[in-house]
């Protein structure tokens, strides 16, 4: 196959510890990967860090690479930082190449350091959400084999619950701890020679069961997307100053606020908490130029926007959902700013299909990213007509391979990524979102899995039996909708409610927890029993429409 890859030569690893590329999925299950292009075509040998951070050293060196309310550094004091965690991994903690190390923090200037120091030592990054809970964490913990884990003191609470028998060094920054170790370290640190194939980051996702899946990403992974999606759609440039509210846990906000702004030399500001109500006075506080967030966010943000000096911004992406034509109307209203909708995939790293500001359709997705192709097919895998929905497959240099998972067949086949959105692609090429078709719901961006908030509602002694489903929102797009069968002797009432969503907050991350209960005599169930969720969206979507 002239110009792709199927998986097959891989360059010789630099790890030690060989378990990343020990579980990777078969190479007969791996999908297609386009790197024909001049700006995928990398080396053998590559270190992301060195390319995204270091190569600013030169010319970039004075200038501010993060902003953050507590400090600002410079990418020369970033890149000592990031040298000084590196020497401690390696010469305090027992770290070699391939080491899983867990990261947990808010957007902050030590985040993006640990980060940074970890592919620089050849290790692989497993970034967690500060809202994870101990089962969830634990989860992430086991399937990795998670040896090392750098937390901000603020959070470490519920990781020491976690049960986690491989993990051997904990330490925290915001104590004092990995400060003082950082101190007594040395500032200068050679990278670790790297493979451009060698995993580099194990993100996790939540399919529709519940279960998380790592999807692994290589050294080259992480700067494909930088020179596919950021430099040929986005087009930033190293005067900009990017801004937004995803965790960098999350991929959307990994690339949108520092390897895409470190591609090109430019300032991220990175605030802990963002949300939409705060996001318009930071905007014009920090002058910022570029924002990502959700379709949500930017819907409260227009209504806001009049009281803040928002004319710093010329770039807004949206991802996470999808993005309403009222919703983009809104903010063009308000900022003369044409919103860029984009759909991404953890499995992917980042955004496939977008389109440029002079090429936006308001309602549409976009378009391929310049690099990938994508293609509507049925459930044999055969393109339909165009204008005909059908499930969204997907081409390119970046593309889904699990920690050894058996749900890579469901997500890989015949070489495409089947990301599980149902797409309309109209005669012009460009692709309409229709739904997910799956069991995982989307609310302001997040996407929980039913399946996992039903599991923490049986946990409560109340519950005889639960389905969780999405209900239609106006604000959020979709809210956790709970339909629940009480045990006799329980009183199905408003107090109820309250106890079960506060059981869940409890049990995973808070912000899955189910804003309606409803509580129902029955559930909708199939001859051998199985639970019907399409039966419990069905009525769902009905009273939202009443």
């Amino acid at each position: 196959m002239d110009g792709m890859l199927s998986g097959h030569g891989m360059a010789p690893s630099a790890h030690v510890d060989t378990f990343a590329r020990d579980n990777l999925p078969a190479r007969d299950q791996w999908p297609v990967f386009l790197l024909d292009r001049p700006e995928f075509q990398y080396p053998d040998r590559l270190n992301c860090a060195v390319e995204l951070l270091d190569r600013n050293l030169a010319k970039r060196a004075d200038h501010p690479a993060i902003i953050t309310p507590a400090e600002t550094l410079t990418y020369a004091q970033l890149a000592e930082r990031v040298n000084r965690i590196a020497n401690v991994l390696v010469d305090r903690l027992d770290f070699v190449p391939g080491n899983r190390v867990l990261l947990r923090s808010a957007n902050n200037a030590w985040m993006v350091a640990a980060y940074f120091a970890v592919l620089k030592a050849g290790g692989v990054v497993v970034a967690t959400m500060p809202l994870l809970r101990a089962r969830e964490l634990g989860q992430m913990l086991r399937k990795a084999r998670i040896s090392h884990a750098l937390c901000d003191a603020r959070l470490v609470e519920e990781l020491r619950k976690a049960e986690a028998p491989d993990l051997n060094h904990l330490v925290c920054w915001g104590n004092g701890e990995l400060e003082a170790m950082c101190e007594a370290a040395s500032p200068d640190f050679t990278a670790c020679d790297t493979a451009v194939d060698d995993v580099c980051l194990i993100g996790f996702t939540s399919g529709s069961t519940g279960e998380p899946k790592g999807t692994m990403h290589f050294h080259r992974d992480m700067l494909a997307i930088c020179d596919g999606y950021c430099m040929q759609v986005l087009r930033p440039v190293p005067s900009d100053i990017f801004i937004g509210s995803p965790p960098l846990a999350f991929t959307f906000g990994l690339g949108g606020l520092v390897l895409f702004p470190f591609r090109v030399g430019a300032t991220s500001v990175l605030l802990e908490k963002a949300p939409p109500e705060d996001l318009p006075a930071a905007i014009a506080r920090y002058r910022a130029t570029v924002c990502f967030t959700a379709p949500t966010a930017y819907r409260i943000m227009a209504g806001l926007a009049p009281l803040h000096d928002l004319s710093s911004l010329r770039k807004c992406v949206s991802a996470g959902e999808t993005l309403p034509k009222p919703v983009f109307e809104a903010w063009q209203a308000a900022t003369g700013l044409r919103l860029m909708d984009g759909i991404g995939a953890t499995e992917m790293l980042h955004i496939f299909i977008a389109a440029k500001e002079d090429e936006i359709r308001p309602g549409a997705t976009g378009i391929p990213v310049p690099g990938y192709r994508a293609r509507v097919v049925d459930a044999n895998g055969k393109e339909v007509p165009r204008g005909t929905a059908g499930r969204l497959a997907v081409q390119g240099p970046t593309g889904c391979r699990y920690l050894a998972d058996p749900r890579q067949a469901n997500y890989v086949q015949d070489g495409w990524n089947i990301t599980g959105d149902t797409y309309i692609q109209d005669e012009d090429g460009y692709f309409w979102y229709q739904a997910r078709n799956d069991d995982m719901i989307i609310s302001a961006g997040y996407n929980i899995a039913g399946p996992e908030v039903e599991v923490a509602l049986l946990t409560h002694p109340a519950v005889k039996e639960c389905g969780v489903v999405g209900a239609p929102d106006g604000d959020r797009g979709m809210v956790v909708r709970a339909y629940v069968v009480l045990h006799p002797g329980h009183q199905a009432d408003e107090a109820m409610a309250r106890t079960l969503q506060e059981h869940v907050k409890r049990e995973i991350a808070p912000y899955k927890y189910p804003r309606s209960v409803v509580f129902v005599e029955a559930l909708p169930r199939t001859e051998t029993g199985k639970l019907q969720r399409f039966a419990l969206r069905t009525l769902a979507q009905k009273d939202a429409a009443a």
